[in-house]
């Protein structure tokens, strides 16, 4: 059984966040360099099953698609041209940067933690992940 990988994608950074393999926990995976991001996940998969991508749809209160979101799909369509067997899936992925921020405040970091803006990617992926799953639970349930 494989995990499903979380992708906040940004141009610069991109966090990444991962399941266990029962996909019940979201765990922080990494924050990596945009650039570094497909070769990061050809070696992260080579040795770890991965069922599932969730990409971040980053939307504009009206629930149009954000100016951002015209640098995810040409990296939505690599994707899927370098994994052909790997489901896809996008998540609304507004306030998680905010949520995220919360988060580590709450969690007591230091001033210093807390500005690091790698931290705040991987836990926004952690926070699309765990919605993501809660979501599918609350779907599987319905049936």
């Amino acid at each position: 059984m494989g995990r499903i990988i979380a992708i906040d994608y940004g141009q610069k950074r991109t966090g990444l966040a991962v399941s266990d393999e029962l996909k019940l926990i979201a765990t922080a995976l990494e924050t990596v360099p945009t650039l570094k991001l497909m070769p990061y996940l050809k070696a992260y998969i080579s040795v770890n099953p991965v069922d599932c991508f969730v990409v971040g749809e980053p939307r504009q209160m009206n629930n149009t698609p954000s100016d951002s979101d015209r640098f995810i799909k040409p990296f939505i369509n690599r994707l899927t041209k370098e994994f052909p067997g790997v489901r896809l899936e996008r998540m609304d992925e507004r306030f998680t940067s905010l949520i995220a921020a919360r988060a580590i405040l709450a969690s007591g970091k230091k001033k210093m933690a807390r500005r690091d803006k790698s931290l705040v990617d991987a836990v926004s992926a952690v926070i699309i992940l765990q919605s993501f799953m809660e979501r599918e639970t609350f779907l599987n349930q319905q049936k």
